[in-house]
């Protein structure tokens, strides 16, 4: 399966770089970074993955963002990464359609590892099953 492609969106660089250097460790090399939600939106049409995405940034919220996203293209898996810790948060950006829900804190780093390793579960399995009913409709069609 080719490497996903990655978007990264966060106002606050130290984050972004933090991001991008761990995944780049973990041997993914389709990243890009955006500061911003709205940079991201304008680059939907690169076709990302996945998307990690910041929850509070100033010019387009994350909320909005991820809306956004899903309208555009509903299959690609959105993770938040944020320094909020309320659940209510967590709650509202899954109800919208995130994949999963990230705290900034000193696990950050492997929590996003962790997260990822998910998502590639997710998309091998999806593959498989897609595989598999290709498979099942061709031979219902040979005699």
């Amino acid at each position: 399966m080719e490497q996903p492609k990655i978007f990264l969106v966060d106002d606050d660089p130290f984050c972004l770089k933090l991001m991008e250097h761990t995944l780049k460790s973990n041997g993914l090399q389709r990243v890009h970074t955006f500061e911003n939600g709205g940079a991201c939106l304008n680059a939907l049409t690169d076709e990302p993955d996945i998307v990690f995405l910041d929850q509070v940034m100033d010019s387009v919220s994350g909320t909005d963002t991820l809306k956004a996203i899903k309208r555009f293209n509903p299959d690609i898996y959105v993770v938040f990464v944020s320094g909020q810790q309320q659940v209510e948060v967590a709650v509202e950006s899954l109800k919208f359609g995130a994949f999963d829900y990230i705290v900034k804190d000193e696990h950050m780093t492997s929590k996003l590892s962790a997260v990822l390793e998910k998502i590639m579960l997710m998309r091998t399995l999806l593959a498989r099953k897609q595989t598999n009913r290709s498979s099942r409709l061709f031979s219902f069609f040979n005699f």
